[in-house]
């Protein structure tokens, strides 16, 4: 299980004799979602049959712990070890020794003895929400040891099974240290230590625990959570991987949250796995994939999406569009949870709050979504991600800190630990100047070759069995760092003499991390750093930053659309390009492929519409004009043989005519949902159903349908804009029955209720005369889920975990509860308009 080290010190003067006794009793502590008194709890933990029950998150029991060591550290720099010396009740008979070297006007607390003790504690974290059976602490993931027991389990459980259909077996993301303390020891620690580190970690341990000068204290911090970095690598993830393929299998890993480079960790993985909002960190398991050739890159996609009941599919796509923006093409979504049939509505729920299930109002309309997700993912799962910079993942400063509250830091990529770090800031400039970049690790780092054109590639591009899919660089950037470890800086050095473009933000290191013979090491590095001065830059600003070869989408960024291109086996270049501006876009773009190709073609992924692009090449780019809705995503796909069949793409623009408002009679039909289905009415004007005098209406979630017979349609233009106006919370348009399309708003919520035109394009020969529009209408679950609150429905009956809020204003008795909700708006407000168009480009 995994551990934690408890530390105890003293101060004894030289000459006194130790009175304490070297002891420690661990604080009992229990937490879970319905934890009973700790009095209740038998260990070993197996013994007790209401774990399921209990959904506990963390125990530790009343106990005297195991000492590990005990050492003396004098003024003079004399250890000694005392460990054997302790009685089995913690007494100790022992007496500082005089002092020799203390001088004359030295203060008596720096003759002190600082006698520095740990035990071996219980961090106590279980598996969280763990399945039946699987309950109990989370293993160490520090030792080989340890993680081959756990998935022996494993092999016992399938032992005679066929699961040939098995990929991946799937890791979720490191949260060991999400609760109270920090798993930071294994039983080989020291031993590991001196192997790692070259020093024995036994003859430092004041400075471990910040009770050194404030320089010992961060080297031996930094050299300590290397070693942690090696053991979860090597003992746990690699350990894993090599077990899963020599069972034919691969591993899917989500390596956020680690005390370590969690670049290193998703190289490991078959399938990296990432999760989040923010663009910049996700694209940490998409470099470690670029760089070791993966052609999969998963992302546990759309957690929390809003609070319970409000987040909605445009905001699903949203998110995924962030993924694809970062190089993901592997989407799988956090929040599909089995729901039997025999469950009252609503279900078996998810705890995180999407609710991507048959219970949700909208899930007849998720299919679509699945077929934007679908058609995009099958241009980025092709080729090789285009990218022009590798930026080193600098956490040496991070790492090399001590703080007494953190022995161990965990990473998520750049936010949390990394948000106000210079790499990040290094990278937001990048992103300004449109530059296409990856991260690069200290150990990947030391893979890199250099060809003759100064260009970086991982140097298993020479292996013939590595697939086409590993990026090359046209130079790195190393954002500023007060230490650099030490091997990184020699091979900095060493790619720029080969020739590649190695650029320094701000100025060359001079000081390496670590405690290991440090001070001889600056010293080589200062000459190394004079010796190499006209061999790398120097760049006070990134700003300024510009690179012979480099090809910086500086068109697309400074008109605030973002991309990921990729190089395809057959030469092709694949542009997946998205308007997160929020506003609509027109104009023209000019794109710079790794060449210049003589044809494109665009792709609407959303609609499956598909045309050749009227594009001009220069002896710089390829442009093109496009049109891009807000929160639209288009792909571009340059080509140097012509696309015989296709049909012109046809970007639209309104004729001069006034849009045409669709009034008069609507008829609102309640299709499925409930509590009840309300009675259908007619309208002489669109509203929303909450807005009605009528309480079936305002409790129901569900489907309804706004039908009206159109006015002659003026189609004079090439096609005609269909303009939903405000909905809630998706859409999806029928005329005369067929279908012709779904709009998904994104940010519907409670007090708010708009998102964009939700507008549609319907070709002129869809209408007939005496046209029936059919406009279907899902919500969420949030109405239903109050009305059941107020009238005293117990629907939050999970055990293990309930339905946790994400706002404190929705939590009562620590549970979610949606009581104090007025109706979510929910419907077809409108104004609904028809707008005759022409062909802009």
């Amino acid at each position: 299980a995994c551990k934690a080290k408890v530390p105890r010190v003293w101060h004894v003067k030289a000459g006194e004799r130790f009175t304490d006794k070297v002891v420690c009793r661990q604080e009992p502590m229990i937490k879970g979602y319905n934890a009973p008194d700790i009095s209740e709890v038998q260990f070993p933990l197996y013994r007790n049959t209401q774990l399921q029950q209990w959904g506990l998150e963390q125990i530790r029991a009343e106990k005297d712990l195991p000492l590990i060591i005990l050492t003396a550290n004098g003024p003079d720099g004399q250890v000694i070890d005392l460990t054997s010396q302790v009685q089995p009740d913690g007494t100790l008979d022992w007496v500082a020794p005089a002092v020799a070297n203390i001088g004359a006007g030295e203060s008596s607390s720096q003759s002190d003895w600082i006698l520095t003790a740990l035990f071996l504690g219980d961090h106590g974290k279980l598996v969280e929400r763990a399945g039946p059976g699987g309950e109990g602490d989370v293993m160490d993931h520090f030792s080989a040891e340890a993680c081959l027991t756990f998935l022996s389990k494993f092999d016992e459980a399938f032992r005679g099974r066929d699961i040939s259909w098995l990929r991946y077996y799937f890791n979720d993301s490191y949260e060991v240290d999400d609760a109270r303390g920090m798993s930071d020891w294994t039983a080989k620690m020291f031993d590991e230590f001196e192997q790692r580190m070259g020093y024995d970690l036994r003859q430092h341990l004041p400075a471990l625990l910040g009770q050194d000068t404030p320089e010992k204290n961060n080297r031996v911090t930094y050299d300590f959570r290397q070693v942690i970095e090696a053991l979860i690598l090597e003992k746990y993830t690699m350990t894993w991987s090599q077990w899963a393929k020599e069972r034919g299998k691969g591993i899917r890993n989500q390596a956020h949250g680690s005390p370590a480079n969690i670049l290193d960790l998703y190289a490991v993985a078959d399938v990296p796995e990432i999760e989040g909002r923010d663009l910049i960190s996700i694209k940490a398991a998409p470099s470690a994939a670029h760089l070791t050739g993966k052609r999969l890159i998963s992302s546990e996609s759309c957690t929390w999406l809003n609070e319970h009941f409000l987040g909605a599919l445009g905001d699903a796509k949203q998110a995924i569009d962030l993924f694809f923006l970062g190089g993901v093409n592997h989407i799988f979504y956090h929040g599909t949870c089995f729901s039997p049939v025999r469950a009252e509505w609503p279900g078996w729920m998810f705890y995180a709050a999407a609710h991507f299930d048959p219970n949700n109002p909208w899930w007849g309309d998720f299919r679509h979504l699945n077929e934007y997700v679908t058609r995009s993912q099958s241009w980025l799962q092709q080729g090789r991600a285009d990218t022009d910079v590798l930026v080193y993942y600098n956490i040496t400063d991070l790492q090399a800190t001590y703080d007494e509250r953190r022995p161990l830091r965990h990473y998520a990529g750049l936010d949390r630990e990394m948000q106000e770090s210079n790499t990040r800031r290094c990278i937001e400039q990048l992103d300004r100047l449109g530059f296409c970049w990856d991260m690069v690790s200290d150990r990947q780092l030391l893979q890199l070759q250099v060809d003759k054109e100064g260009n970086l590639y991982p140097n298993t591009l020479n292996n013939p069995s590595t697939p086409k899919t590993l990026a090359s660089y046209k130079a790195i950037l190393v954002p500023y760092s007060h230490q650099l470890p030490y091997e990184t800086i020699l091979q900095l050095y060493r790619l720029a003499e080969s020739g590649a473009r190695v650029i320094f933000e701000r100025q060359l290191p001079d000081d390496v991390a670590g405690l290991r013979d440090f001070a001889q090491r600056n010293v080589e590095v200062q000459a190394l750093a004079r010796k190499y001065a006209d061999r790398v830059e120097v760049l006070p600003h990134v700003s300024k930053l510009t690179i012979e070869g480099a090809r910086p989408e500086t068109s697309l960024y400074s008109q605030h659309l973002l991309c990921h291109r990729r190089i395809l086996d057959d030469g092709s270049e694949v542009y997946y390009i998205a308007n997160r501006s929020g506003s609509d876009f027109a104009g023209t773009v000019s794109l710079k492929p790794a060449r210049l190709h003589d044809y494109a073609a665009i792709y609407n992924p959303m609609t499956a519409a598909f045309g050749k692009a009227d594009m001009k090449r220069t002896a710089l780019s390829n442009s093109l004009y496009l049109q891009l809705a807000q929160g639209e995503a288009l792909i571009v796909h340059l080509h140097d043989q012509r696309y015989l069949d296709a049909p012109s793409y046809s970007f639209y623009a309104p004729m001069p005519h006034a849009a045409q408002s669709v009034t008069g009679t609507w008829q609102l039909t309640f299709v499925e949902g409930g509590p009840v289905l309300p009675a259908s009415r007619t309208l002489s004007s669109l509203g929303f159903w909450t807005d009605f005098d009528d309480p079936d209406c305002k409790a129901f979630s569900g489907t309804a349908e706004y039908s009206i017979t159109l006015p002659e349609v003026d189609r004079s233009g090439r096609a005609v804009q269909l303009s939903l106006g405000r909905v809630c919370n998706n859409a999806s348009v029928y005329l005369n029955g067929r279908y012709v399309g779904t709009v998904l708003p994104a940010g519907t919520s409670a007090s708010d209720a708009t998102s964009g035109d939700n507008s549609l394009i319907i070709p002129n020969n869809l209408f007939r005369g005496n046209d029936v529009l059919t406009i279907r209408v899902a919500n969420s679950m949030g109405n239903r889920i109050a009305d059941l609150e107020r009238k005293g429905v117990h629907w939050q009956k999970f055990y293990n975990i309930n339905v946790s809020a994400r706002r404190p204003e929705n939590r009562k008795d620590g549970i979610f509860s949606a009581i104090d909700w007025e109706p979510l708006p929910s419907g077809l407000q409108g104004p609904v308009t028809l707008t005759p168009m022409k062909i802009a480009h």
